[in-house]
Formats: C-alpha cells, structure tokens, sequence
C-alpha cells in the first residue's frame, strides 16, 4: 500500500510504520545524491517553514535553514523572546505571550509547516509538558508540525542516527546498538535523545542496549515499545547497568548523557537537580575512552548527536579518531530532515 505522507505532522517515530521510515530513509540518500552531484532538487519552491526555537541550536536550526534553502523554500526563524510566545492555557501572561491555539491557526494561514524545539527550562523541566505543547501545535494547525526535539522525542535526530547506521553497515540485521548514559558535568541533559533511538534501532531490527547506572532508566512507554518492536522485527532488547559490559562487541556505541526522571515533576514534585548531580558525581566513570572502545567490535563506531562535553562524556582521542563517525551523523541531519519537509510539506 503507497505510504502517504503529504500533510502529516513528524513528532514521533511511534506515529510510523517501520516501511514508512525506510521510505524516509530512501528519500534522504536519494537527496544525498542529488546534492552530492549538483542536481536541483527544488521540491518545496515558494513553501515556507516556521521554525519555534525555545532552546538554543547549531545543528537543528542550520540543517533545517539550509535544508529548506536546498529545496527551493524559506524557513523563519522564530525566537519566543522576539514574538508574542506561544504558551498554553494557564501559561499565560498579558501582552508577552499568546495563546498556542492562536499561534498555530495564525501561521497555518501564512506558511506551510511550523517546526518547534521545546524541553527543559522554557517548560520548568515538568515532564511530558514540551511533547504536551508540540501536540497542542499540532491540533491547532492545518499545516504539519515537525517536532525538532521535546522533553520526550527527538525523531529528526534518530533519522540520522539509523541512516548513519545503514551507510556504515549496510543495514540493521545483526548490528549491535549501544545506547549508553556518559557522565557530564551538567544535568540539564533531556531523555529525548537516548529515547527516540532505541525506537529506531529496535524499529530497525538492530540488536540494542540500553546501559545506565540505576536511576536513570527511560520513560516506561519507551522501553515497552522498544521491547515490542524487537520482538516485531527480529533484534533485541536489553539493559545493563555495566558500561563496559554493554561494550562487549558492540558495533555502534553512542554514549549520551541523560537527566534522571525522578528529580524532575511529575516522578518528583519539584526539581531536585541536586539529587541528580549527587548520582551523576558517583558514575564519573562511565565516559567513552579508548580502553572501552577497545571491548567493542574491531569495527565499530563512536556516535553522539553533539554537542558533546568533551573529556566527560568522550576523551578527544575517541571523538577525533578513526572509529568516530559524529560529523557524517550531523550531516545526516540535514538529509533526514529534507526528506521529511519534502515528504509532508
């Protein structure tokens, strides 16, 4: 059955079928191609993105900018502290910010797509309150709503990561997928990003662990549809709380840090980020280095999403070196995400 796609919104992996995103995946390399050899690919000529960007961005904002530019339309940028910010009901303040409703309707009539990047502070770390936001986006609007990371997903990032995975493996059957907590200095780290690519990785078929020191596992409903999708599609699903364990013949290790879930409401009634600095000081060890990159497979890969805290959560011989495939996954971002405007814009 042909996939459609034109009008969708891409807030979550969860809201497509493993076909659909092989079909994303196919249109990205093609895009690939075509960029690669100079052949106009002006697929969105006269369309306009709205970017929303509550948080700060190099990669996200660059590769949509360009990405945009690549295909023939325009993206705007839209900064909350220069516009009327968009805020939910109860959330708002007189003269300074306006209602998501009235946002979402307003730019429905002006562009073609809104994207929106949203966690952390601007949602006062209240879990599920971001993704909350982006849904309520994408209620209001007639245009499709492309979640550029919440406090819950970061799709457009594990786009990348599994098209990094296919160019450098070939494919999924058989790899080993590590996904792992790295310890960093801050702890104003969301779990969108570890969350989106065991999705993907298990949506793939890969075989995946998760490996954390206890108290800081995933949102329950992610690791569920983790397990499901391994057992849907022939991979597997595990979690170790051992770094170097996990290591153990891995060809893709991408060690990420991640905020712990019970400091933050709704698990814990107000942030308590001290308690999450205390269990971050104690695993100060879990940081990608060369001996743990010797435990995995002679041919792995180091992946992170950058921005990485260099000599924390990676040494500089890891990230620099030869196994170190991080500025082919940043590119990729900007593959991925032309292929999914040019798909449902």
């Amino acid at each position: 059955m042909r996939a459609n796609f034109k009008g969708r919104d891409f807030i979550t992996l969860l809201d497509y079928t493993k076909e659909e995103i092989e079909t994303i995946l196919n249109v990205a390399l093609d895009l690939k191609r075509k960029r690669a050899i100079g052949e106009p690919h002006l697929l969105l000529s006269g369309k306009t993105l709205f970017m929303i960007f509550y948080n700060q961005s190099l990669r996200t904002r660059n590769s949509f900018e360009a990405g945009m530019t690549q295909l023939g339309g325009h993206a705007h940028f839209l900064d909350p502290q220069k516009i009327y910010s968009p805020a939910l009901e109860g959330d708002e303040r007189a003269y300074s910010t306006e209602r998501v409703s009235d946002v979402a309707r307003v730019l429905s009539r002006m562009g073609d797509g809104i994207s929106i990047r949203i966690y952390g502070d601007p949602v006062g770390w209240i879990y599920g309150k971001a993704n909350y936001l982006v849904n309520n986006f994408a209620h209001w609007a007639d245009i499709p709503i492309i979640n550029m990371e919440c406090d819950k997903y970061h799709p457009c990032q594990a786009m990348a990561d599994i098209l990094t995975v296919k160019e450098k493996f070939g494919g999924f059957s058989g790899v080993k997928f590590v996904m792992s907590w790295a310890y960093s200095p801050s702890v104003h780290k969301p779990l969108s990003v570890p969350q989106s690519a065991i999705i993907a990785a298990t949506m793939m078929g890969m075989d995946v662990i998760l490996a954390h020191p206890k108290g800081l596992e995933l949102d329950s409903d992610v690791i569920k549809a983790s397990e499901e999708y391994a057992k849907k599609y022939g991979g597997s699903f595990s979690i170790s709380n051992d770094m170097k364990e996990a290591f153990e013949g891995a060809h893709v290790v991408y060690p990420k840090s991640w905020t712990s879930k019970y400091n933050i409401p709704p698990e814990s009634e107000k942030t308590e980020m001290e308690k999450t600095e205390e269990l971050f000081d104690k695993n100060k060890d879990w940081i990608c280095d060369e001996e743990k990159m010797k435990l995995a497979h002679k041919d792995a890969i180091y992946m992170h999403c950058l921005p990485c805290d260099r000599g924390f959560e990676v040494t500089n011989k890891v990230i620099d070196g030869p196994q170190s495939v991080v500025f082919d996954e940043a590119e990729n971002r900007l593959h991925v995400q032309k292929a999914i405007m040019a798909l449902t814009m």
